[in-house]
């Protein structure tokens, strides 16, 4: 089991590799939640945006392990783009949870889905989400705050305003599609890097180049890709409800050889 951790700004430990709940059921999530950390998970991910954010609770708190040693990260709605939403939203994770505090609580994404990829970056509405962080953090309802699908721009435009500065940054990240600037600008800034979707959406089982190199170190194509992550430097979140393969996304203590990463981060 990879059980590496990494450290935060604030000096909070955050377990490397951590699983993923997003597009499981509510009546699915807490047998998942259950099952990863009966296979050593001890990152547990979702989102007001997932609407599983009860079973999530459910799962830990059932799992017969004690809530202090799992880190669980929720997300302020990407729709939710004013202070006062914002407070209520983190208020709304809290309760939906039932776990007494959060461990990491980002903004989803800069912009609402449905204006994805467009040209306004609402730059005084996420400051102000940011300050309700700021606000939950110091009051230790969260333990750590930060940002998700922020580019470089909208990165800097939180750093310029933040009185506690994001200690994380979650953005995909995959064989393929490997945003270096990104990934460099969070190190620089002391955030640490988070990949979701490291099995990009399913897409990199098609690959015979993937399939190819898996081959050569004995893995799935799976740990080969998460592994790909972790030697970035990030933390890596997969996701899956089948228990097998659950226990086998954790099995990525193998090295992946500099010339191997070259050209997995060039493809």
């Amino acid at each position: 089991m990879f059980n590496e951790l990494s450290k935060l700004s604030n000096g909070v430990f955050i377990p490397r590799l951590g699983f993923g709940t997003y597009l499981i059921d509510e009546k699915d999530a807490a047998a998942a939640v259950r099952a990863a950390i009966s296979c050593g998970y001890r990152h547990i991910d979702t989102a007001q945006a997932y609407e599983n954010e009860h079973a999530v609770g459910e799962g830990v708190l059932t799992s017969g392990v004690k809530r202090e040693d799992i880190f669980v990260t929720s997300k302020v709605m990407a729709e939710y783009k004013s202070y006062d939403r914002a407070v209520s939203s983190i208020k709304e994770s809290l309760d939906a949870l039932k776990l007494g505090w959060i461990d990491l609580m980002l903004i989803h994404c800069p912009q609402p889905w449905a204006e994805y990829g467009g040209e306004y970056r609402y730059p005084e509405e996420n400051r102000a989400v940011w300050k309700a962080l700021e606000e939950a953090y110091d009051s230790g309802l969260v333990r750590a705050i930060g940002i998700s699908n922020f580019n470089e721009w909208d990165t800097d435009n939180i750093l310029a305003a933040a009185k506690v500065r994001p200690m994380v940054n979650q953005f995909a990240c995959f064989a393929g599609y490997t945003d270096t600037g990104l990934i460099e600008k969070c190190f620089a800034e002391q955030i640490v890097p988070e990949a979701y979707s490291p099995l990009g959406h399913g897409e990199v089982f098609k690959n015979e180049r993937l399939k190819e190199t898996a081959r050569k170190y004995g893995v799935t194509v799976a740990q080969l890709c998460i592994r790909y992550t972790l030697q970035l430097g990030m933390i890596s979140i997969p996701k899956s409800v089948n228990p097998e393969r659950i226990l086998e996304n954790t099995r990525v203590e193998f090295e992946i050889s500099p010339e191997d990463m070259v050209t997995l981060r060039s493809m």
